[in-house]
């Protein structure tokens, strides 16, 4: 009776995997932000060469919804070198992203610091009020002269990223999960 209650279960309680000799894995939470914004960047590029701008900033959206899900976890110079980047996949102007992108980095920090609390419906609004100044700030840096035609042109665009950010907050939210779960003990 005595040795039944001290041998070990066989089988774990916990469900996901966590438990005893089960470590985070340092390389998968330091590097999925900046591997989902560097695949954002790209994703346009690869599925889409058009005309009129229908694809969000992917990239820009990604980089926003880390920063406002995760807001310490990514620095304020991130953006030069992920604008980069993302200048040299996107068309624009070299040097557009990487100033946009720091100077949103810088924004969104300075909101941080004067509204510390945070809900679904002021995040959505802030993601929204940035990506819109983004795309309209990015056509103005592109150099073309901007008629109302061109600015008709990028409202789908602007509609279309306005609603999709819910679903790129749930998707980071998932990457975030996924990136601080444990990673099995190989030995």
């Amino acid at each position: 009776m005595r040795d039944r209650l001290r041998s070990p279960p066989r089988h774990s309680a916990n469900r996901f995997g966590g438990g005893i000799n089960r470590v985070q894995s340092p390389w998968r939470a330091q590097t999925i932000p900046y591997i989902s914004i560097v695949m954002g960047s790209l994703l346009p590029f690869i599925l889409l060469a058009d005309v009129m701008p229908i694809l969000p900033p992917l990239g820009f959206m990604m980089l926003i919804g880390w920063r406002i899900m995760r807001p310490g976890f990514l620095p304020l110079w991130v953006g030069v070198p992920l604008g980069a980047f993302d200048d040299l996949f996107s068309g624009q102007p070299f040097g557009s992203a990487i100033l946009l992108w720091s100077i949103a980095m810088i924004i969104l920090e300075l909101v941080e610091t004067r509204f510390p609390w945070r809900g679904f419906w002021q995040d959505w609004f802030t993601a929204g009020l940035a990506l819109v100044i983004y795309i309209l700030a990015a056509m103005a840096v592109s150099g073309a002269t901007i008629t109302s035609h061109m600015f008709l042109a990028t409202i789908p665009q602007i509609v279309l990223t306005v609603l999709l950010y819910p679903l790129f907050a749930r998707i980071i939210a998932w990457l975030d999960l996924f990136r601080l779960a444990r990673a099995r003990r190989v030995g």
